[in-house]
């Protein structure tokens, strides 16, 4: 009888060859839910009971796949359970090892083309085993695989996504302290944060680090505290930067304070005085108790029982009083200076303001002699003196526009002269028509104005007056003159021409 425990020895002791890289694999057996029909018993691995991938088939005739079989094999040749289960166990045929095991490939075929459908949900791709394993397998959108942080199942599509920004467990840097912790510490972290951004209530700036945070509120000069005297019975709380001003304004009030403190404590001194001379109990007091000669002397209007500790006390307390008239004086001659100075500076406003009040009229002035000088200008730059005046009108489509609109309905020419000391005249021009011709005309009026000379010209206006609307092709001109009507004309006046053009000539 030959012993098992020899014969693994010897198997044992067998080289173990490496496989090629086609027949390797890191997986184990494929999940038998991707078959779309149900699994043979054949296609089953022995090791794990999942599809076959990339079979071996072991000299007694099981197979298993090429990791799990590897993994069965890894310190040596073992026996094969499966033949112990069916009972069939030989010696030497049922032996697992590397060195005598071969790949299946007959069985491999059979198993690549088996129909397969993914088994995620949402996922509906189908196809062959075999297009499974090399284009779908771990490329499924829809594959759920289990976050390493929290442990969660997450989407393969989402991993990245939950990585960043919905994982519980990820790990962040704060970015004001770059100290590192968890999310869920997020909001724990922000309370203790010593760089955190923080914002003044009162003054409202903004970005202040916490551990600065308390020195800027004392220094804030928006903070409100209370008052330094508030020990005493003064219920005040103001500004940082108006303690002082505080201090001084409630002078007055805070040695109301003083007396009221001092009086009680007086108070309760003869009282105690007073209770300790009329109790009767005969209270003995060392020598070391008594006051000494000098002590009293200078006491002298202490009451008598009262201890030394109180009697300091009332002392310090008449010092800060005898401190406080003097800073009451002191600010009282400060505050007459300052009443001086400022009216002094009010006078110095005043003049000041009456300086800029006299400049501004004078620049009044000059804007208005400067609106007349570009007045003139533009009047010299298109004036004529000879009785002729072109005028060509620029940007007609939109001036016509605004005229139909109602925005600009009349526009003026500048003024020319029928001669140098001559009469003043201008014209009126409605691209929309006026009165009558309103909407299907073209109005123009001749406006004779008011001129510097007009006491050296004969009155009233009988000149003859041409006008023309000019076609700038050349090739037909509208004309007409005519003569002012004496008995109806007056020393400024119009008169006016419909000219009945469809707006086809643009001037």
């Amino acid at each position: 009888m030959i012993s098992t425990a020899g014969t693994v020895g010897k198997w044992k002791a067998m080289a173990r060859p490496s496989l090629p890289s086609s027949l390797d694999s890191t997986l184990p057996g494929i999940s038998r839910e991707v078959l779309s029909v149900s699994m043979e018993p054949k296609y089953q691995c022995q090791q794990c009971k999942e599809i076959l991938r990339k079979p071996f088939q072991a000299q007694c005739g099981h197979r298993f796949c090429v990791f799990c079989f590897k993994q069965l094999t890894s310190s040596g040749p073992i026996p094969c359970k499966t033949c112990r289960a069916e009972g069939i166990f030989e010696e030497a045929m049922s032996m697992l090892n590397i060195a005598v095991a071969f790949p299946d490939n007959a069985a491999r075929r059979e198993i690549d083309s088996l129909p397969a459908k993914c088994q995620n949900d949402g996922c509906s791709w189908s196809g062959t085993l075999k297009e499974y394993e090399g284009q779908h397998e771990g490329r499924c959108d829809f594959e759920r695989v289990k976050c390493e942080a929290c442990q969660a199942l997450i989407l393969v599509s989402e991993k990245d996504r939950h990585n960043e920004r919905e994982c519980e467990a990820r790990t962040l840097n704060c970015k004001y302290c770059k100290v590192t912790f968890n999310f869920k510490e997020i909001k724990a972290h922000d309370e203790i944060c010593q760089k955190f951004p923080m914002q003044c209530k009162d003054c409202g700036k903004k970005k202040i680090p916490r551990e600065k945070f308390q020195e800027h509120i004392k220094s804030c000069a928006k903070s409100k505290s209370a008052c330094q005297f508030s020990e005493i019975g003064c219920r005040a709380v103001v500004d940082n930067g108006k303690q002082q001003e505080h201090e001084q304004t409630s002078m007055t009030e805070h040695l109301h304070l003083m007396l009221a403190v001092l009086s009680s404590v007086r108070l309760r001194a003869e009282g105690a005085g007073e209770l300790q001379e009329d109790s009767g109990l005969g209270l003995y007091r060392g020598p070391e108790d008594a006051s000494p000669v000098g002590a009293h002397a200078a006491g002298h209007n202490a009451p008598r029982g009262v201890g030394p500790g109180v009697q300091q006390k009332v002392t310090a307390l008449e010092n800060i009083v005898c401190v406080l008239n003097r800073e009451v004086e002191r600010s009282a001659l400060t505050l007459e200076a300052l009443s001086r100075q400022h009216r002094l500076d009010q006078e110095k406003i005043e003049n000041l303001s009456n300086k800029v009040r006299q400049l501004e009229q004078t620049l009044t002035m000059r804007d208005l002699q400067l609106a007349e000088s570009e007045q003139s200008l533009r009047e010299l730059q298109f004036c004529t003196y000879d009785g002729v005046f072109i005028w060509k009108i620029a940007d007609f489509s939109r001036r016509r526009q605004d005229a139909v609109g109602g925005r600009a309905p009349a526009m003026f020419s500048p003024a020319f002269y029928s001669s140098k000391y001559g009469y003043k005249m201008c014209l009126r021009l409605y691209l929309n028509g006026d009165g009558t011709g309103r909407g299907t005309h073209l109005s123009l009026f001749f406006v004779v104005m008011r001129g510097k000379y007009d006491a050296l010209l004969k009155w009233p206006f009988s000149q003859k007056v041409t006008l023309m609307l000019l076609d700038q092709n050349n090739r037909e001109h509208i004309i007409d003159a005519f003569r002012p009507d004496i008995i109806q004309v007056v020393s400024i006046f119009s008169i006016c021409l419909d000219i009945n053009i469809h707006f086809i000539l643009l001037a």
